[in-house]
């Protein structure tokens, strides 16, 4: 295969197809308490927050980053600035919902890799949520899973593919 080939198919892959079970991704209700929040992201760089387990209704996320402003103390807020006083344990925040930040990049679960490379690169981020046309979390697509796929797709060309573009695209 060559790389034009797997790219072209990499490009027009739909997303659905690579992202991970949502089993595996980290989910809190927008009523958790912050300890819980805290907990998943020991481990995660996000937390994806929706209206409840049932209805997986995406409200918004929570990013590794933001546990500073969850752990200082509050400052006080400037006129026409957001403040951060709010996301404070000391300022009285105390569930997910009153951390997280409600603008998520989302992409519909049926584009393609192509459409979500765009995206990430527009806003420039490294991870979307998948929702349905519902607002329904359904998973995410990051840039660690595009690159993980792609290389999924060279190693699928071949030896002979390796042996005629050189060893720099080798897999791990």
């Amino acid at each position: 295969m060559d790389l034009e080939r797997a790219l072209n198919a990499f490009h027009s892959m739909r997303v659905k197809q690579i992202t991970p079970p949502l089993a595996q991704m980290p989910v809190v209700e927008e009523n958790s308490a912050i300890i819980d929040v805290m907990k998943i992201l020991r481990t995660r760089h996000h937390v994806w927050v929706v209206n409840n387990k049932e209805d997986m209704k995406l409200v918004g996320v929570i990013r590794y980053l933001d546990v500073i402003d969850i752990l200082l103390p509050p400052r006080r807020a400037r006129l026409g600035t957001i403040s951060s006083l709010f996301k404070s344990i000391m300022g009285g925040a105390e569930k997910a919902r009153d951390v997280m930040e409600r603008n998520v990049l989302t992409i519909e679960e049926d584009a393609t890799v192509l459409e979500a490379l765009e995206k990430m690169k527009k806003y420039r981020v490294g991870i979307l949520a998948l929702v349905d046309c519902e607002g329904r979390l359904k998973g995410e697509i990051s840039l660690r899973l595009l690159i993980t796929e792609f290389l999924r797709l060279i190693r699928m060309g071949g030896e002979e593919w390796r042996q005629q573009h050189g060893s720099s695209l080798q897999s791990d």
